[in-house]
């Protein structure tokens, strides 16, 4: 068996290896995927107020009436000028 054959067939079996060793660990994949998920963003405010003006033909006055339409935690944004504001959000 030439080296770089050798060089190749190494690189295959750590790579599958590691895909593996992650395949094998759904839990810590599940955790940060959640993670992650529960985390809104502006964007996801915004698309929620949306929501919320569509089914009650009025603004909201804050985000605890958004709750319904989100999952996750919006605590650290409010709505101002009938955007979202907070992390992450486009100064108006």
């Amino acid at each position: 068996m030439r080296l770089i054959e050798m060089t190749v067939a190494c690189a295959l079996t750590l790579s599958i290896g590691g895909a593996s060793y992650a395949a094998l660990r759904p839990d810590k994949i599940k955790a940060e995927a959640q993670a992650v998920a529960d985390r809104a963003t502006c964007r996801t405010v915004d698309t929620a107020i949306v929501g919320f003006i569509a089914l009650n033909d009025a603004d909201p006055t804050s985000v605890t009436q958004l709750q319904p339409f989100l999952d996750g935690d919006i605590s650290r944004y409010r709505i101002v000028g009938g955007r979202a504001a907070g992390p992450g959000c486009d100064p108006a």
